[in-house]
């Protein structure tokens, strides 16, 4: 499938998705997020695939949502397009997403990093909110995920006060998982994607399940949903081979069953 603002590519078994508006440092707009949606889906479904990497270039991941498009718009007009919803489509793919960021990753850029399970970022890669400038809040996300990466006093500079956040602040802090120089981090985040695309994909999907429903039950419903995965694993072909293989001290032959 061709797409205007997107490119795809298979590395192994990682999907790449690179962001392709570079003239507008790959600014959001809705079109964009469309067929990242579309292009994250396919790779979901494709069991070639084990794992996906989303990227932008060594300028910039996403300097934010598309403000050309946006501010033109009434409340009415943003709340019956529902421009966001669209969004919630990223954070819903059942295998990992990793950000490979690079440069700005700034409102709806951070917000779209953030969505991913992991991030790996460059050297140079900034991480910020700063949608009070525009006399606006983050939308996507950012006032929710970014206080559980990050707590709430940090948050809250980034938010209310446009705080950036470097590379090495955003390890330091908890946001991103791994910083490389800039002539590596890609590859980096695609050997982290290949790794993880290695191993038994059905306990991958329902690890990354039972991480996330984390953020969204209590500590007791939370561990009754991880036991309830936990059991149903041990109904798969990957958990006999898998521990049969420990057994006798060779190398698991996964086949997502």
């Amino acid at each position: 499938m061709s797409y205007e603002y997107i490119l795809t590519e298979v590395h192994d078994r990682a999907g790449l998705i690179r962001l392709n508006r570079p003239r507008v440092l790959n600014a959001l707009n809705v079109a964009l997020m469309n067929e990242l949606a579309d292009a994250l889906a396919a790779f979901d479904a494709d069991e070639a695939v084990g794992a996906m990497v989303i990227t932008g270039n060594n300028r910039a991941f996403a300097a934010g949502a598309d403000i050309e498009e946006m501010a033109p718009r009434s409340a009415v007009e943003m709340l019956t397009a529902d421009m966001i919803s669209g969004w919630d489509r990223i954070a819903q793919m059942r295998k990992p997403v990793i950000a490979a960021v690079s440069g700005y990753a700034l409102g709806g850029g951070c917000e779209l990093a953030m969505m991913c399970d992991m991030i790996v970022a460059s050297e140079t890669a900034v991480f910020g909110q700063p949608e009070i400038n525009l006399g606006i809040i983050p939308g996507a996300g950012g006032t929710q995920r970014l206080i559980r990466a990050v707590g709430k006093a940090l948050a809250m500079e980034i938010i209310l006060n446009d705080r950036r956040l470097s590379a090495d602040e955003a390890y330091q802090f908890g946001l991103v998982n791994r910083v490389y120089p800039v002539d590596s981090y890609l590859d980096e985040a695609l050997r982290l994607a290949n790794e993880i695309a290695a191993r038994a994909p059905i306990a991958v999907r329902l690890a990354k399940e039972s991480v996330n429903k984390a953020y969204e039950m209590t500590l007791s419903e939370g561990l009754a949903f991880e036991r309830r995965n936990f059991y149903f694993l041990f109904s798969t072909e990957d958990q006999k081979e898998g521990m049969d293989a420990f057994l006798k001290r060779r190398d698991p032959q996964w086949k997502g069953r």
